[in-house]
């Protein structure tokens, strides 16, 4: 696959269309068994408060991972992205009940780089805190 957006066809300030993502105790329970991250700060809510947390909290690389698809999809191809990095600065707190969380990414392309690179920088929400900080990716258009 290759990327489908075409350099060209993109400006310093171009949005990407924005996107919810929804978090459940289920998919943490299924992120944990992908990835071998079975910390119970991610599953136990007993635990979780027991060490400060208001909550279980969503793993920080699920949240990294859920944020770049945003990227991915817009660009069409995921090996389009060659660089990609984040800050953690507040968790994702998933409440035990139907709706769980929800993560909230937007982006823009911040940066036009040479070799049909482009900068993209995201914004990470949930319940209206931001999650990652200095999210960016390097992203390789057609």
């Amino acid at each position: 696959m290759t990327a489908k957006i075409a350099y060209e066809d993109v400006e310093v300030g171009t949005e990407l269309p924005g996107r919810s993502f929804p978090v459940t105790r289920a998919t943490l329970v299924q992120y944990a068994g992908a990835s071998g991250d079975f910390n119970p700060i991610h599953w136990n809510e007993k635990f979780a408060k027991e060490v400060g947390l208001p909550d279980v909290i969503a793993h920080g690389m699920f949240t990294m991972a859920e944020a770049i698809r945003l990227v991915t999809d817009w660009a069409g191809d995921p090996a389009s992205v060659v660089e990609y990095g984040v800050r953690f600065t507040k968790p994702v707190v998933v409440p035990n009940d139907d709706k769980g969380a929800e993560i909230a990414v937007t982006a823009k392309v911040a940066a036009k780089l040479d070799d049909n690179l482009v900068r993209v920088d995201l914004t990470a929400t949930s319940a209206g805190l931001k999650v990652l900080g200095m999210s960016r990716a390097v992203v390789r258009l057609a």
